[in-house]
């Protein structure tokens, strides 16, 4: 390959192919993630001095002097008219790496994202949290990024988002949008959201809550008013609020609690379901819509109690994992098989195809 190794190139060609990833790394040939599969390209393996001169070409001035010499940093890249990068610079057996995500310009609809119509209804609330969970590469940041859009839209607010490195960018339409970048424009998600407050704002977009800081930030957010939306890590809404309980000391659990269940309007836990037939993935998702029940067993720490009222479809609007691979697959978006491989309940899921519990197509209708 010798000299030849052009990464604008390579990105170009990476995203006309439906790429959503690229890996780099010295002694391979770069690969690609495209429908939630690693595909290896017949590119000659990268160089040490290839992936140097690579990361070099597109870091940003700030850190381009000092970036070879560090262990982990993230940041935005750009090829106009192309599509926008969030880049991650490491390093691994003391050679650099690099995995890029690529992020559209486009902002799909939330009716192009085949969701649930309820999630429609979720952009009306005024104030509390709003929580979009599931594992890496699962569609979160697409599914905020449309809520965000359609509120963007349709009312007059300001919008202030605060992540790590800024994803999707969103002009200003009916709303004000103001986006921060943590270590950029703000120094950590908690003082964001801090100074946020003193901005005059109407929703905020926290990128992800790691730390208690942040959560106590949020909470407080959400009590004075705003309506806050954010990410967690996590593969559904009991898993989320147990995580989130557990951010905290022994001793302040049952003010967590409460609070939590005061300022919690709904969770969205996601997974992106690949379709052989169909060659795309489709999201499945479990909504949790906290209604006075779900508050009382969040208080009560009885979160269990959730599994079964989220079985029973017939209330609230809500729906779990296993209704909404059926609904999917009642559809012909994926098959049987695809849906059990993917289910975290097998055997109830083999019952609602054998038609023990009822379908909830209304949900998507």
């Amino acid at each position: 390959m010798g000299e030849n190794f052009n990464i604008i190139h390579f990105l170009k060609s990476a995203v006309a192919t439906g790429a959503s990833d690229e890996h780099l790394k010295v002694g391979h040939p770069p690969y690609i993630r495209k429908n939630g599969f690693i595909k290896k390209t017949n590119m000659p393996p990268l160089t040490k001095e290839e992936l140097d001169s690579a990361i070099l070409e597109i870091a940003p001035t700030a850190i381009r002097d000092e970036i070879l010499t560090l262990c982990d940093v993230d940041f935005m890249y750009e090829i106009k008219g192309c599509s926008r990068f969030r880049v991650n610079y490491n390093r691994q057996l003391g050679q650099p790496g690099l995995v890029i995500r690529n992020i559209s310009y486009n902002i799909p609809q939330l009716k192009d994202l085949e969701l649930p119509d309820i999630l429609h209804s979720f952009v009306e609330y005024q104030n509390g949290i709003i929580l979009v969970t599931g594992p890496t590469g699962s569609g979160k940041s697409t599914t905020i990024a449309s809520l965000i859009n359609q509120i963007n839209m349709t009312s007059s607010k300001h919008i202030i988002t605060i992540e790590d490195p800024i994803e999707y960018v969103f002009g200003c339409k009916k709303s004000i949008v103001s986006q921060r970048q943590v270590a950029v424009d703000t120094k950590s998600f908690s003082d964001g959201i801090k100074y946020a407050l003193r901005q005059d704002p109407d929703v905020i977009f926290i990128g992800e809550i790691r730390d208690k800081e942040t959560m106590e930030a949020a909470l407080k957010a959400s009590e004075t008013g705003h309506l806050v939306l954010s990410t967690l890590h996590t593969n559904d809404a009991v898993q989320t609020i147990n995580r989130i309980v557990n951010m905290f000391e022994e001793s302040n659990r049952y003010l967590i609690r409460k609070q939590l269940s005061e300022t919690l309007r709904a969770t969205i836990a996601q997974k992106l379901i690949y379709s052989e037939k169909e060659q795309k993935r489709y999201p499945a998702c479990e909504i949790m819509v906290v209604t006075s029940t779900i508050k009382d067993y969040i208080n009560k720490d009885n979160t269990d109690e959730i599994y079964e009222l989220l079985r029973d479809n017939t209330i609230d609007n809500m729906i779990s994992m296993n209704t909404s691979l059926a609904i999917l697959t009642d559809k012909g978006f994926i098959s049987q098989e695809e849906a059990l491989e993917n289910s975290n309940d097998e055997p109830e899921l083999e019952k609602i195809f054998r038609g023990v519990y009822q379908g909830t197509k209304a949900y998507y209708e």
